[in-house]
């Protein structure tokens, strides 16, 4: 099984923790791809903190290189002008999505390079690094030196296409410096035979160790060009190719090469998790481990490398026109909305499409509907009655025994799927946590049971909340503002730095509560958008306010209302909420209608009766199945929503009017 269960060196502490993002090029500003990463990156050391970790998260900007020199011309700008303007926009997409990063390099830091210099020289001297002449292909988009197995030859083309990119590759002929990379195959496929959960996943790992097995050759690790790179020591006419200076960042950016922070250095190496996308595995399962075998340092622990985002089923990318700002997607949608729909809804294990749609359904569904929406209505009920704390211990009843043990188990399933590096999985075991929450809530009902039993409904009050804090310790490493809002909503202390996987998992429920309820965590977007309206024009009149709502005659006749029965209801796979029902509208034939009120009825509540549809909504595909129609509700003063039906049977396909 796949795992990033920490497994560290003699030297670092048990508790430490190191991750790291790629360093991201600078030829332009920052997308939502190279966000995805970040986010990532950010939410593993978040976990790791919930843990009683110590953690350090390294990202930063990979500036030399032949594409940003051509940038940067383009712009009329030299290199190191154009790379300073570029860099500011990234630490400010990082500040506004909350990256909770330790240090951010570049690699034109001055110790940087001084490390990069030091250590070439070190391999010159040890015979891994020499002097010949490179004849071969070159693939210019992706800075990368092919080998045959990196190419596809086209009848009637001089030019082979780079598997790498799908460009054609040019030929180039010049003196350079080499690593033996040759050397280490031996060494490397032992390493990953002896490491079977080094790259996560394991078809990733499959890749690499075909490619390794069909043969290495020694590795081009300087040009001599270009001019815009970390110059090579000894020879002033060569500058480092780039991945010879960007992948030393990992070490460079925790002190290697400096004797002033070698204890700095010992503290966090080897990297516990190195995150990166797919396009770059082979950089970093075979260049820098041999890298690092040439130099005697431990090798890192784990390479997770996630699929491409893509858009209208093309890999994202700035060549193609199709990336996402994803400053505006904040501002339009929210920083923690866009955490969390990056972080559950695509799976590093595949390619994923991103969609808009989508994730307004989400923040809807997931966030407004599930988890705001309890908070919210047991926020409200211990406003209404007056509850400002509890106190144990609590008279706990078997169904609040039965919460507390499927809650536990949901968060045990959700930090083994973390451990094996699958955040999208190990959230939808939270997801299920919440349902589990809102069912109990239902079942309960405490705003039924306080008119009658006062105790009751503090014992049920107390156990959401107590369920509420696991909930809140495990989702703040995605989403740490609204989080911190809920803790402070229940009035509960939170310290990251804590212990919290081993209570939320197997503690006691006995924690005390001082309340202080707010605002809703989360709300429909368009509900945002009509108060930000609101706000920009004050001047308007409450009638001036209700006359711009109205609707015309026309308007109300265009919405087809009808009366059918509900024949059957069955569940749609997979989905918590939404049952797939099929109606009798008369002379409108059967109809496939789907309604979210699984967590309210059961199937034989529903079949057999008559309600109330729209229909002539445009067909809408939810989970696999096509909807034809709307079913009315109307939600009571319990939170039930009730079927709005005649009040006595009548045809079926009767038209409302």
């Amino acid at each position: 099984m796949d795992s990033l269960k920490i497994n560290c060196c003699a030297k670092k502490k048990t508790t430490s923790c190191y991750i790291t993002t790629p360093i991201y090029y600078v030829n332009a500003k920052p997308h939502l791809g190279t966000l995805y990463t970040t986010v990532l990156a950010d939410v593993f050391k978040r976990w790791k903190q919930i843990q009683g970790h110590e953690t350090f998260l390294l990202t930063g900007t990979d500036e030399h290189g032949q594409k940003v020199a051509e940038a940067a011309q383009n712009a009329g700008m030299q290199p190191k002008e154009f790379v300073d303007t570029l860099v500011p926009q990234f630490k400010a997409v990082w500040d506004q999505y909350g990256i909770a990063y330790n240090h951010f390099i570049r690699t034109t830091d001055s110790a940087h390079v001084k490390a990069v210099q030091d250590w070439l020289q070190r391999l010159i001297d040890s015979g891994d690094v020499y002097k010949a002449t490179y004849d071969g292909w070159y693939d210019q988009s992706q800075e990368a030196f092919l080998t045959e197995k990196d190419l596809e030859f086209v009848e009637g083309s001089e030019e082979p296409i780079s598997l790498l990119s799908g460009r054609p590759a040019i030929r180039v002929q010049e003196e350079s410096y080499f690593f033996r990379l040759s050397a280490y195959q031996d060494r490397l496929l032992d390493w990953y035979r002896n490491q079977p959960n080094i790259v996560i996943p394991h078809e990733r790992l499959q890749e690499v160790v075909a490619f390794v097995e069909g043969g290495l050759k020694d590795l081009s690790i300087s040009r001599r060009t270009l001019t815009w790179g970390v110059p090579f020591p000894g020879d002033e006419h060569h500058v480092t190719y780039v991945w010879a200076d960007a992948l030393l960042n990992y070490v460079t950016g925790i002190g290697y090469g400096d004797p002033t922070r070698t204890g700095e250095f010992e503290e966090w190496w080897p990297a516990d998790i190195q995150l990166m996308a797919k396009d770059i595995v082979r950089f970093h399962a075979i260049y820098w481990p041999a890298f690092l075998m040439a130099s005697g340092i431990d090798l890192p622990k784990t390479l997770l490398v996630h699929g491409w985002i893509q858009v209208n089923g093309q890999k994202m990318s700035k060549s193609l026109g199709n990336v996402i700002d994803p400053v505006y997607m904040a501002n339009t949608y929210g920083v923690e909305q866009m955490r969390y729909y990056l972080t559950r809804y695509l799976p590093i294990t595949q390619d994923a499409n991103f969609s808009v749609s989508d994730l307004e359904q989400r923040i809807t569904t997931d966030l407004v509907n599930d988890l705001s929406n309890v908070v919210h209505r047991v926020m409200s009920l211990v406003q209404k009655h007056g509850i400002q704390s509890l106190t144990g211990p609590y008279m706990w009843l078997d169904v609040e025994t039965a919460l507390q043990q499927d809650i536990q188990v949901y968060m045990k399933n959700a930090c083994s799927e973390v451990d094996r590096g699958y955040l999208h999985l190990a959230y939808a075991e939270i997801w299920r946590a919440i349902a589990r929450i809102n069912q109990y809530v239902h079942e309960q009902a405490p705003w039924k049971v306080i008119k009658t039993d006062a105790d009751r409904f503090t014992t049920i009050i107390a156990a959401v909340s107590h369920a509420l804090v696991s909930v809140a310790s495990v989702v703040w490493p995605v989403m740490p503002e609204a989080m911190e809002r809920l803790f402070g909503m229940l009035g509960v202390p939170f310290v990251p730095g804590q212990d919290l996987r081993t209570w939320i998992c197997t503690g006691a429920w006995d924690m005390r509560f001082v309340f202080a309820p707010g605002e809703p965590l989360f709300m429909r977007k368009q509900l945002v958008e009509q108060k930000e309206n609101m706000m920009e024009e004050p001047k308007k009149t409450v009638a001036e306010k209700e006359e711009a709502l109205h609707i015309t005659i026309d308007d109300f006749a265009r919405v087809e209302l009808h009366v059918g029965t509900i024949i059957s209801v069955t569940d749609i796979p997979k989905s918590e909420k939404i049952y797939q029902m099929q109606v009798d509208l008369g002379p409108l034939g059967e109809r496939t209608i789907c309604a979210g009120v699984k967590k309210f009825y059961a199937p034989e509540d529903l079949t057999g009766r008559q309600a109330i549809f729209v229909t002539n909504l445009a067909p809408r595909p939810l989970l696999g199945v096509v909807s034809h129609g709307m079913m009315l509700m109307a939600t009571d003063a319990d939170g039930k929503p009730q079927v709005v039906a005649p009040v006595a049977p009548v045809p079926n396909g009767t038209r409302l009017k």
